[in-house]
């Protein structure tokens, strides 16, 4: 995978990402680019707090609270799974470039 497209990715990341939690700019680092730990920290975070409300809604569902739905609890439970599932995959083509990189020669 090139860097090119590695900035697409990371991009493309960052859009869904403010998208998602509502915001309008993601954050920048003093040269103009995108601060790859925040928004890596960021989208880590935002892949947690899904998995941990959809485990809350379904112990709520467990527990028999009225407020709990059905349809509810299996969307958010799928909603973490599919982020979850990005992330991997996000992991994996990083692995992979840093993996290219150390392979080339100086």
């Amino acid at each position: 995978m090139s860097v090119q497209g590695i900035d697409q990715l990371l991009g493309q990341l960052q859009v869904m990402s403010a998208k998602a939690a509502g915001q309008g700019a993601p954050a920048t680092d003093a040269t103009g680019g995108a601060d790859f730990a925040g928004l890596l920290k960021s989208s880590l975070d935002q892949v947690s707090q899904m998995q941990q409300s959809a485990q809350a809604q379904q112990a709520a569902f467990q527990s028999g609270a009225p407020e709990a739905d059905l349809q509810d609890v299996m969307v958010s439970l799928q909603k973490a799974s599919l982020s979850f599932q990005t992330m991997v995959q996000v992991r994996n083509k990083l692995v992979s470039a840093y993996q290219e990189v150390m392979n080339m020669q100086v």
